[in-house]
């Protein structure tokens, strides 16, 4: 065999190897030491004391690093939005409350874009009620079995059975199948609202998506768009819709929208802690499941990695988080702080004991670790010193549960997040 050769198959064998995907680790012995930023540190060395220099300094910073670095720079608000109620059903659920379909235009115009917004809003409450806000994953008319939701005609992720969803289109088939994950009946039975939309109103979600999106629709060269490494990812769309679908709440006389819970489970988890974050108008933040890139800390390198995500999602992220690929320790801010972002309103993060790729315990130890933050406020945290036991909730303005089971969003989740909201929405007398 001619040494050129051999050269040649050794330098190729090593490439091979070299781009091979590190393994999971899912054993917490390995996961090693690390050293979380500061959130209390300010970029001028200035230590944080009190609220107010959370508020006005630093605050500010710890934003502005995750919009340059993690999800990019949303749009404005734009002029000339409008709403309108296309579909009301005063007797829904067999009389227990009234369904809305809202059609947001972002532009005012009805051929732009647009977000359909389903509200449930229980009957018979003598004032504004709170309200649940989330995008989910499979169209408005997957969240209840009730025939009278219109079927969404935007593009669908493909499933596996080719039922649900045909050339990438909603079925009649797919009614109801997202169901459990929303607990409608539950909800509007302890006196809240419920407002949802589908993510793929915003973003379709692959990496073309966007052509076809809110950020190509909103861009000046449309699909031609060549973003910069801080601009909006899809996490930063679906997150600026959700903003939008609270602007129509704030118009809705029978939702009090400063009582307003943002809620996400996986990516769509991530996606309700940065709208959180970015909107303080929420008053109320849950995450479920949101794992790497949302709860979970990321130095801890156990589970989903940023490097699974970029890899596997390059859209999901604003450019310049492809630089923390395989650097996780370079990132200038960490998970615990996107949820200090949200001090001093109560955030509430669960996990599932068998979805070890969330990273159950990284993403309890970013709630703990933003503790310090709600602390300048006189806030409480979650009360404990390590990750609690399965199906026993903690905290109090920082809330947390990991419960058995898998990767979901089940009843006992929507018991807990009612129970929460129960302590932190509820009206004072």
């Amino acid at each position: 065999m001619k040494l050129s050769y051999c050269i040649a198959l050794i330098l190729a064998t090593a490439n091979v190897l070299c781009a091979q995907p590190k393994p999971t680790n899912y054993d917490e012995a390995k996961v090693g030491n690390y050293t979380l930023p500061n959130p209390l540190l300010c970029s001028d060395g200035t230590h944080v004391t009190d609220k107010k220099t959370w508020i006005e300094k630093r605050r500010p910073e710890v934003l502005r690093l995750f919009e340059t670095q993690v999800y990019g720079r949303q749009a404005s608000k734009l002029a000339g939005q409008k709403f309108e109620v296309i579909a009301t059903d005063a007797k829904a659920l067999g009389g227990k409350a009234t369904r809305r379909e809202i059609a947001i235009y972002l532009t005012g115009k009805k051929d732009g874009p647009r977000i359909d917004l389903l509200l449930f809003v229980p009957n018979g409450a003598k004032q504004p009620v709170p309200a649940f806000l989330g995008c989910n994953f499979n169209g408005n008319h997957a969240v209840h079995g009730d025939k009278g939701i219109s079927l969404s005609t935007r593009w669908m992720r493909s499933t596996a059975d080719k039922i649900n969803v045909v050339n990438n289109r909603a079925t009649e088939a797919s009614r109801g199948s997202e169901a459990s994950r929303w607990q409608v009946e539950e909800v509007i039975a302890r006196g809240y609202a419920l407002a949802t939309y589908y993510y793929g109103d915003v973003e379709p979600d692959h990496v073309e998506g966007w052509k076809d999106g809110l950020r190509a629709a909103l861009s000046k060269d449309g699909a031609n768009t060549h973003w910069k490494g801080d601009e909006w990812g899809a996490i930063g769309a679906w997150a600026w819709g959700l903003s939008r679908a609270l602007d129509y709440l704030e118009s809705d006389k029978a939702v009090d929208a400063k009582r307003v819970a943002v809620i996400g489970h996986s990516r769509l988890g991530k996606t309700s802690l940065w709208a959180g974050a970015s909107d303080e108008r929420f008053a109320l933040i849950i995450s479920n499941n949101s794992g790497e890139g949302g709860a979970s800390i990321s130095r801890r390198d156990y589970g989903e990695t940023i490097a699974v995500l970029n890899k596997n999602f390059p859209h999901w992220f604003c450019g310049n988080y492809k630089q923390y690929t395989d650097n996780a320790a370079a990132l200038p801010v960490d998970m615990h702080m996107l949820v200090a972002l949200g001090a001093p309103r109560p955030v509430y993060i669960a996990s599932a004991e068998d979805d070890k790729w969330a990273d159950p315990n990284g993403e309890f130890l970013a709630a703990k670790h933003a503790e310090p933050v709600y602390s300048l406020f006189g806030k409480k945290g979650t009360g404990v010193a390590a990750h609690p036991r399965v199906n026993q909730p903690v905290g109090d303005t920082l809330g947390y549960h990991v419960r058995t089971g898998k990767h979901d969003v089940t009843l006992y989740d929507w018991q807990r997040f009612l129970d929460f909201a129960d302590r932190h929405l509820a009206r004072k007398k």
